[in-house]
């Protein structure tokens, strides 16, 4: 019994180290999952095939599921989404192989279709508001959430770059609390802006992150909606059912 006991103890431990790795050292940002909201999921998968998908698979989804659940007609996920010769029936996959992307990031890309259950949401939102310059990096970027990360900032245009608090004196001072991961709680400053404000680079982000979770589980919007008639069932199912045990049981009491 006490070897047992040891072992669960080993293992617990190593789960919990486990947990603080894939944590990362930056900042956790949260944010509110809304996987009901079809305008949202839309604008995170056009995010998602223009900046995402050139290097990362969703290799367990397909275009045209995508956007049946999503209320996007096939001609305009054809025209506007898929950039390849790909069929509109095929998986979201890439051209690019695993070998050449592990040549050329040094690790190869990976499959973004169940990352949000294994990484969590707030993660991949906090991952994505975390990159910062960082001179001593090989591309002149790092993650506060992912140190050494290969993969590049490749919403830099949007959000702009950021730089460590007290990293250099050359920072606009004047962002330091434009959410940018500014303010007193975080680690940033906004050195070079981007294309959006703060408020319009969290909401693409949040979008992203939002398809991420919907690529995750697509059955899940399904199943929600049929939980809800379920409960309803189930509620109505069960005032017949009292009435119908005061009717069986009136003469005994």
């Amino acid at each position: 019994m006490k070897n047992i006991a040891q072992i669960i103890g080993l293992l617990v431990l190593l789960c919990a180290n486990n947990s603080f790795a894939a944590a990362g050292a930056g900042p956790i940002f949260h944010m509110n999952v809304d996987t009901g909201n079809q305008k949202s999921l839309q604008r995170g998968a056009k995010t998602f095939v223009n900046y995402c998908l050139s290097c990362h698979e969703a290799s367990y989804s397909r275009y045209n599921r995508v956007a049946a659940d999503l209320g996007i007609s096939e001609a305009n996920m054809r025209d506007n989404m898929i950039f390849t010769d790909k069929k509109i029936g095929e998986t979201m996959t890439v051209a690019m192989t695993a070998e050449q992307g592990k040549e050329w990031f040094g690790v190869t890309p990976p499959d973004l279709s169940v990352k949000a259950r294994s990484r969590g949401a707030d993660w991949i939102y906090s991952f994505l508001k975390s990159f910062y310059l960082d001179e001593k990096a090989a591309r002149g970027i790092n993650n506060k959430m992912l140190a050494g990360t290969s993969m590049p900032h490749v919403l830099w245009e949007l959000q702009g770059f950021q730089k460590l608090k007290g990293d250099d004196q050359h920072a606009d001072e004047s962002h330091a609390d434009d959410g940018h991961g500014g303010g007193d709680h975080s680690p940033f400053v906004l050195a070079v802006d981007g294309q959006l404000s703060a408020a319009e680079y969290d909401r693409t982000i949040t979008d992203l992150v939002n398809f991420l979770v919907y690529l995750s589980e697509p059955a899940q919007l399904q199943r929600k909606s049929v939980g809800i008639g379920v409960l309803f069932f189930l509620f109505t199912l069960g005032v017949f059912a009292y009435f119908l045990k005061k009717e069986y049981w009136k003469d005994i009491h």
